[in-house]
């Protein structure tokens, strides 16, 4: 295991130098890892694991929609596509990927199945953590970790298969049969993780519950919302508002972010919004810091956990998502959003490729008789 300076802070990670991915297939060559669940996360970490010669079958329920899509992915039902109980009895490895509110329905058939020397791997620790609210408590001789993704199941496979990996942090929270370190960086490795950072359940949760509802997605609507807001009620249209608030912001600027680092971004801004950046990031901070720090005492005093499992067991929950979600679909600013998308070169459709091809054509006839009247 190496040991990494992070802006001064030695951090422990494993990085696929020493860790490579035949020895993750050497690790794992005698289990069977049973995915269960085939929807946010399921489909990439079970196809990466597949394409990467490990032995893997999804457990989900059959005649669904996710039955199918893993179907259309290339497992195949009564060999590597079964339904859940099925597939929890195989596997050695539980992989358990459902949603926490599906986590918790289903703890009671998964923990009939997790017999000594098996694993139950996570990749959230919402279940562990919160267990007097999920009642998810694994039994003595089990080995238990998880592998937590830092981003979706989608952008974990598409970046497999550019031949990239996303980094991933790894727990372990209970290790019975004293394989559980290299089963779960086997495991890491073998779903496309870049590097794996070693962290705990606790702190991966209250991490990531608080980066769900801060930079990654709450704050960073609710700051394009009022920057939009402001920007149209100063009688800016919305193509200008939008292009000012977010396209710029996710297609030049944060790539630059991704490549080097925000000084580096600022670095080769006009000196104008250097100045004007330096002189302002403070004053967000400033004032969103208490926001920041009431949400992390939410999240660790389990309000925020069980918000999310009473509002995402109730029967209706789609339907009362769907609206929240049509809200936001349907504001003006992701309206803009939408038609300026349309507008980017690799999104024009064929019809579009076809008037330019039309045009073309009429400039090159026009040429042509240009030149034979010449």
């Amino acid at each position: 295991m190496a040991k990494l300076n992070f802006g001064g802070v030695e951090e422990n990670v494993v990085t696929r130098e020493e860790f490579p991915l035949s020895k993750a297939q050497q690790v794992l060559k005698n289990e069977t890892v049973a995915v269960i669940g085939y929807g946010v996360q399921g489909p990439g970490q079970a196809l990466n694991q597949k394409d990467n010669g490990i032995n893997v079958i999804v457990g989900q329920r059959k005649d669904s929609k996710t039955w199918d899509k893993a179907i259309r992915d290339g497992f195949v039902p009564g060999e590597t596509l079964f339904e859940i109980e099925e597939a929890l009895q195989k596997g050695t490895i539980i992989c358990y990927l459902l949603s926490d509110a599906a986590q918790i329905a289903l703890w009671p058939t998964v923990k009939k199945h997790l017999t000594a020397g098996k694993a139950l791997y996570f990749s959230h620790g919402f279940g562990i953590t919160f267990n007097e609210q999920t009642g998810i408590i694994p039994p003595k001789d089990v080995d238990v970790f998880l592998v937590a993704p830092k981003g979706s199941g989608t952008s974990l496979r598409r970046m497999f298969l550019q031949g990239r990996g996303l980094n991933s942090s790894y727990a372990i929270y209970q290790d019975a049969t004293g394989k559980a370190f290299d089963r779960v960086i086997a495991l890491g490795i073998a779903v496309g993780s870049g590097y794996l950072f070693e962290t705990d359940f606790k702190r991966e949760v209250y991490s990531d519950l608080t980066g769900e509802r801060g930079t990654l997605m709450g704050a960073i609507q609710g700051i394009f919302a009022a920057q939009y807001e402001v920007l149209r009620a100063k009688g800016h249209t919305p193509s200008e508002a939008f292009n000012e608030t977010v396209e710029e912001l996710t297609q030049s600027l944060m790539p630059l972010v991704a490549e080097n680092g925000m000084d580096w971004m600022y670095a080769n801004c006009s000196t104008t919004a250097q100045r004007g950046a330096l002189d302002w990031w403070k004053k967000f901070r400033d004032v969103t810091k208490p926001v920041f720090n009431e949400l992390y005492e939410s999240v660790a005093a389990g309000k925020e956990s069980q918000r999310s499992i009473d509002s995402n067991s109730r029967p209706d929950y789609r339907e009362k998502l769907e609206v929240e979600l049509k809200e936001l679909r349907e504001s003006e600013l992701w309206q803009a959003g939408k038609t300026v998308r349309s507008l980017r070169p690799e999104n024009q459709n064929a019809s579009a490729k076809e008037n330019t091809s039309s045009t073309k054509e009429v400039f090159r006839k026009q040429a042509l008789k240009t030149e034979s009247i010449g």
